[in-house]
């Protein structure tokens, strides 16, 4: 059987386990070009709370009723004359939150398990670390020298910013929430700075690490933060709209930047991104990153946890803060 985790209730505010519908349905089997994959790990990731609504936006919200959408990883176990793809082949795509799936491979691409584990093919080598190499790198438009803010630093798409610019020669700092989190970043991925917004005063301690102020802010929380990082631009500053995970769980409006009269003193730009915007370039992502993991120089954490039917309370974790680095889930049943 295939356990399968449904959509069937668009939340209001933060998603509860009356959003979704655990259901075991007959394992799917491949019609002609097709392959059955089994899977290994779900990506959790921030972008999902958004796809639940059922608004406008860069794609399209999830069916009622429909598999939870999800990136993952597996092995395909069945392939019904697949022009790509065989039994035995590793691949990665948009696979939902389940066990098994069938598809024709379209979005699907081959990983290889010897040269990095599989949860590092949906983290670092994934959809997070694309969109840190393409935000930091093209909208960021970091050169060596620069003084680079990162929010949410510590998560799967911050932490990969953070040292992507560090190699690239820049002065880096980091926000995120809690002691453990901020020693992780200095000590362990070579951050200049860190700033605890838990128990720290955002606005004093990023003057006291940026004293001139910052040439580029990579944002992934909004809210409170991006104000106050508006406040400490450097002139030509670029500021990347990744995301915005403390407006997510909103019954109110979202909170609009009230200091975006900054950009225009500092001759600033505010730019937002999607990651799908450079899909034809992720080949090209995945192998520096590669070489950089290779050197010693990019590293990448997952926190794994495991059972489909503990996604809700692990989906609960991008939230929380529970967590460090990429969330993934292990649906794999031994």
């Amino acid at each position: 059987m295939n356990k399968q985790l449904l959509f069937v209730k668009r939340p209001i505010g933060e998603a509860d386990e009356d959003t979704w519908n655990l259901v075991s349905n007959p394992i799917p089997k491949p019609k002609e070009g097709e392959v059955l994959i089994q899977q290994h790990y779900i990506s959790l990731d921030p972008a999902m709370r958004g796809w639940m609504n059922n608004t406008k936006s860069y794609i399209e919200p999830m069916a009622i009723g429909s598999v939870m959408r999800a990136g993952s990883v597996g092995k395909v176990i069945k392939s019904n004359n697949h022009p790509k793809f065989k039994e035995g082949d590793f691949v990665s795509g948009n696979g939902g939150v389940q066990q098994y799936t069938v598809t024709d491979g379209k979005g699907y691409y081959p990983v290889d398990p010897n040269l990095a584990p599989l949860p590092t093919y949906i983290g670092t080598l994934g959809m997070p670390g694309m969109t840190a190499y393409f935000g930091i790198l093209e909208v960021g438009k970091i050169k060596e020298g620069d003084v680079v803010l990162v929010s949410g630093a510590a998560g799967a798409v911050g932490s990969v910013v953070g040292q992507i610019a560090k190699i690239k020669g820049c002065t880096v700092v980091g926000i995120a929430g809690g002691a453990q989190k901020c020693e992780y970043l200095v000590n362990e991925l070579g951050f200049d700075g860190a700033i605890d917004y838990k128990n720290e005063n955002v606005r004093d301690r990023l003057k006291e690490l940026c004293p001139k102020g910052i040439d580029v802010y990579f944002d992934n929380v909004g809210g409170d933060i991006l104000d106050i990082a508006l406040t400490r631009l450097r002139m030509h500053a670029r500021i990347v709209i990744c995301g915005a995970i403390s407006q997510y769980n909103n019954k109110m409006a979202i909170k609009g930047p009230s200091n975006y009269l900054s950009l225009l003193v500092n001759r600033a730009t505010m730019q937002g991104m999607v990651v799908f915007d450079w899909a034809k370039r992720y080949g090209e992502a995945a192998q520096q990153m590669g070489v950089w993991m290779a050197q010693g120089k990019l590293k990448s954490k997952e926190a794994v946890y495991e059972g489909i039917e503990n996604f809700p309370e692990t989906f609960d974790r991008l939230f929380s803060g529970e967590k460090m680095g990429k969330l993934v889930l292990k649906v794999l049943e031994a």
